[in-house]
């Protein structure tokens, strides 16, 4: 196992259903962190393919000329999946309990996570469920920033500085026998630590970790 039970822990252990209960239809990141994460998608979706936005919202920044053939969506709340102009299709889960994607094998293009990755407390069993349902040479994109729900950020990303973070995310790849080694996007700020905290615009990092099923 990657992470002790100490390292899962949140600040807030009550369940996730009620933190999430209410709709939040603001962007998490800045303008700066969206336009990166777009033009990543557009680099490397291919348009008329199966994707699963994986913990999405009311947005998905995938690029507004790209058409897929269907655009699943998870999330904990219905009106924020309502909401997103992208969705063929959505579900709810809390992946704190249920690890196991109602998805079948080998069905998906693609798997995007953006800004959620660090309120997993059962990673390797998510990422392992992301590798099932993915066809042979599907990629697997896992977008982050420095910000979060603090209280609902698991210890080990607490604790760690954004270094740590991205070899977190690459520990949770590695796990998995059968992807790709990560390829690893990392774009600081160039903002002092007390502007980005503001959100001063172009303050958010950007890292992306990127791997595909080989096997």
């Amino acid at each position: 196992m990657l992470l002790n039970t100490d390292q899962r822990a949140k600040l807030d252990p009550s369940d996730d259903r009620l933190f999430y209960e209410q709709p939040r239809l603001v962007t998490h990141v800045d303008e700066g962190f969206i336009q990166q994460l777009t033009d990543l998608y557009r680099d490397r979706l291919q348009p008329n393919t199966r994707i699963l936005d994986l913990m999405s919202s009311w947005v998905s920044h995938l690029p507004d000329e790209m058409q897929f053939e269907h655009v699943e969506g998870h999330g904990m709340n219905a009106q924020e999946l309502d909401r997103n102009p992208r969705l063929n299709h959505y579900f709810l889960q809390n992946l704190n309990q249920n690890q196991h994607l109602p998805l079948p094998d080998q069905s998906f293009d693609a798997v995007l996570n953006t800004v959620s990755v660090q309120y997993l407390q059962y990673p390797e069993a998510i990422f392992a469920d992301i590798y099932r349902i993915l066809k042979p040479g599907g990629l697997c994109i896992i977008s982050f920033s420095n910000r979060m729900f603090y209280q609902k950020a698991i210890q080990a990303w607490r604790d760690g500085t954004e270094e740590s973070r991205v070899d977190l995310v690459q520990h949770y790849v590695n796990a998995i026998p059968g992807f790709s080694p990560p390829e690893v996007i990392t774009r600081s700020s160039n903002l002092p630590m007390l502007l980005q905290l503001l959100g001063m615009p172009g303050g958010d990092p950007f890292y992306a970790i990127i791997t595909s099923r080989i096997a």
